[in-house]
């Protein structure tokens, strides 16, 4: 029996499966970049970036350039984003250290402004402030008390670079401190790969970006499981419209792209096709998982009664022919119902 209840809209889904709404819990919605000069800022996000990729949830934040771009105009955009039909939320700082703010004090932005659920610093990169044990402890610690006073998750993201020191100076923090690992949460983590691994199996959360060439980095996702890694602590993120520098061995830039959105498609399919890991666990990478990462289980990462209704239907080949955000049809048949305010 069909059910029937004023303003009903049915859609037909034969042929195609439906999964959760995709979670991208590293985004630079401002954009990134600016290495190069004032003329490498990489613009921001649209909101038809984010459709068109099947994301229906982003967690916004800053990368080099902590001074042109602000925490401020960061969580505007944010609440643009959720104005707009998405999910969104951002994390106070930047590369930097100290803290780049909102209100002049990490616990207080990430205890009083509704969208900050965490903070984001560089380590092992030369962009970095090259923060002490001290000053990175004294960082977590806030972050730790600001987590309980507001009953967020309370992240602290480290970007990671090629650096020498690697995660040498978190290990360190948790060897010699009470403070616990989920507050820890490196990303870019292909770059130290044995490194990331030996995190996980303390019980931390490691976040694969998805990076240009999938295929590699599906690669050292299957890696990270044949080593014991637990599935449920992956996580995957797109770095979207965050700048991809190269640099010379004497750390001088020599090229300059951008991430895009769309690798994280991308990277389900080459788990599926190319490492044969069924469809139903690589998908847990985006959703479900990092659902649980960011304190968002029982409202995010599943198709579940009490969940929000971001839902992705899938072809055959895994093309994502239709996206709806919270409940709102968003994409069909890979056409855009739904443009950003100034988009054309």
């Amino acid at each position: 029996m069909q059910i029937q209840y004023p303003g009903l809209n049915t859609f037909a889904a034969q042929g195609f499966s439906a999964i959760p709404g995709y979670i991208d819990q590293h985004v630079h919605v401002l954009g990134g970049g600016g290495e190069g000069g004032f003329k490498t800022r990489v613009p921001e996000l649209m909101l038809s970036q984010c459709i068109k990729a099947g994301v229906t949830t982003v967690l916004g934040l800053l990368g080099t350039d902590g001074v042109t771009r602000s925490v401020e105009n960061l969580v505007s955009k944010t609440k643009a984003l959720n104005e707009e039909g998405i999910t969104a939320y951002c994390l106070t700082g930047s590369y930097g250290y100290p803290t780049c703010t909102l209100t002049g004090d990490v616990k207080k932005d990430v205890a009083f402004i509704q969208e900050i659920i965490g903070v984001k610093v560089a380590i092992s990169d030369h962009r970095s402030s090259h923060m002490t044990k001290e000053e990175l402890t004294r960082l977590v610690s806030d972050i730790r008390v600001a987590s309980l006073i507001s009953g967020k998750p309370g992240l602290v993201v480290f970007h990671l670079g090629r650096g020498k020191s690697e995660l040498s100076i978190v290990n360190e923090i948790l060897d010699e401190t009470d403070l616990p690992i989920k507050h820890f949460r490196p990303t870019h983590v292909q770059k130290i790969q044995q490194e990331a691994i030996a995190f996980a199996k303390r019980g931390g959360f490691i976040d694969f970006t998805t990076g240009r060439d999938t295929s590699r980095t599906a690669t050292y996702i299957v890696e990270a499981l044949d080593a014991g890694v637990p599935p449920n602590l992956i996580t995957i993120s797109t770095d979207s419209n965050g700048s991809q520098p190269i640099w010379d061995e004497n750390n001088e830039l020599i090229g300059l792209a951008a991430a895009s959105m769309g690798t994280m498609q991308k990277l389900i399919r080459a788990l599926v096709f190319e490492q044969e890991i069924p469809i139903a666990n690589a998908i847990e990478f985006a959703t479900r998982n990092v659902a649980r990462a960011l304190g968002l289980e029982g409202r995010k990462g599943s198709l579940a009664p009490g969940y929000d209704a971001d839902i992705l239907l899938l072809d055959q080949h895994l093309n994502i022919d239709t996206v709806f955000a919270r409940g709102q049809l968003m994409m069909q048949g890979g056409e855009l119902k739904v443009k950003g305010t100034f988009e054309q």
